[in-house]
């Protein structure tokens, strides 16, 4: 029995092979769907606006500056750049010998001129009083027939000749006090933040950004010897084009990005200057930085994004949907498994998102991926996004 069962087996394997060698047709292959590969997504209406990005510089919002508009030596060192420090601590000593000999002795000059100028007005004005009397005396006398009209007119030129002399007194006086005030300011700026021993004195509390003294070297009186910023708060100061600016307001929201950091955050417009810069012709903007953004530092720079021209409940796809063929943009909407072309017209542009103003309607099916390769009419199938 069993010669037989294989011998039967060997005979249909043997009329297989003859089928096969004598043009039996093999099974045919599976073939997968119809149509070209697409994403599509389902249009629907949104908020767009158009975004203008710009750079911008940090800095503290209660930065200190201390310029000693003075060459000097520097005797010794007490802080470094990067050190936290506090009000009335002292950074570093400058010899200033002879300029806080030249100070002293500016405001010697000024309380000098101050007291001449007292001085004089008070026997100036005196003169002028007197002057005045005698014009009333002398009328006087003239009524009784005490005195002639020649005398009257004289007492009169004499109070004029008075009140003349003391204005041209005075006004010298005043301006040889002005220049002596001047003098001395010049110095108090100099040497605002320096006490009598030349020791350099923290203005506030914060960290000492730039140190540009070191012991034994003289300073430079044309760039900052100090620069502290306060802990408390940060800024952004962005400059912005003449088309921008009129789009800006304090109180907007914008949106930076500092890379040094990596992070990104909402910062609100504090001020919007209304006068160009004179060299640049750009505009100043200046934005707060949120309290709980930390790890910022004067100096690092920024990515400002401004938002304006916001448009609502309007067509928004995505920005590479939209295909070009010279002045013409177009896109494809699926019906039925089926590709239509669609001519549009785009208004604003956003991060990545287009406008259409018209061509499309809510509830299409939009083909974000694959468009390039379809033409009108052409079958289409699904392979992912919305069905």
């Amino acid at each position: 029995m069993n010669h037989q069962k294989f011998l039967a087996g060997l005979l249909a394997c043997t009329m297989a092979l003859a089928l096969t060698a004598c043009g039996g047709e093999a099974p045919a292959e599976e073939t997968g769907p119809a149509g070209v590969a697409v994403q599509v997504e389902t249009i629907a209406p949104g908020t767009i606006a158009t975004e203008n990005k710009v750079s911008g510089q940090i800095s503290a919002d209660n930065e200190s500056v201390i310029l000693i508009a003075s060459t000097a030596k520097c005797t010794a060192v007490y802080k470094n750049a990067g050190d936290q420090v506090q009000a009335g601590d002292v950074i570093c000593t400058l010899d200033l010998g002879s300029t806080l000999s030249s100070y002293n002795a500016a405001r010697i000059s000024y309380q000098s001129a101050v007291q001449s100028y007292q001085d004089q007005k008070g026997i100036l004005d005196k003169q002028v009083s007197m002057a005045a009397d005698n014009v009333n005396n002398t009328k006087a006398l003239f009524e009784i027939g005490a005195a002639s009209k020649l005398e009257v007119d004289q007492a009169e030129l004499n109070y004029q000749n008075a009140v003349a002399g003391r204005n041209s007194a005075l006004s010298q006086l005043e301006a040889g006090m002005q220049n002596a005030k001047s003098g001395v300011e010049q110095l108090d700026t100099a040497l605002e933040n320096v006490d009598s021993e030349g020791n350099v004195l923290a203005p506030q509390s914060g960290t000492l950004v730039t140190m540009n003294a070191a012991e034994g070297s003289y300073i430079s009186n044309s760039m900052p010897l100090i620069v502290i910023d306060g802990a408390e708060q940060m800024k952004v100061t962005a400059s912005v084009s003449e088309t921008l600016v009129p789009k800006l307001s304090a109180g907007d929201s914008a949106e930076v990005y500092v890379s040094a950091i990596d992070r990104t955050f909402t910062a609100t417009i504090r001020s919007v200057e209304r006068a160009a810069n004179m060299q640049t012709k750009l505009y100043t903007v200046v934005l707060t930085v949120p309290a709980d953004v930390g790890g910022l530092l004067s100096g690092m720079f920024a990515d400002v994004t401004f938002r304006t021209d916001v448009a609502e409940d309007t067509i928004v796809v995505p920005t590479e949907a939209i295909l070009t063929s010279g002045d013409v943009r177009y896109v494809y909407v699926v019906e039925d498994g089926t590709a239509k072309y669609a001519e549009v017209t785009v208004g604003l542009t956003g991060s990545g998102v287009t406008e259409v103003t018209s061509g499309l309607k809510a509830g299409q099916k939009l083909v974000t991926v694959g468009q390039a390769y379809l033409s009108d009419g052409d079958a289409v199938r699904v392979v992912s996004g919305e069905e």
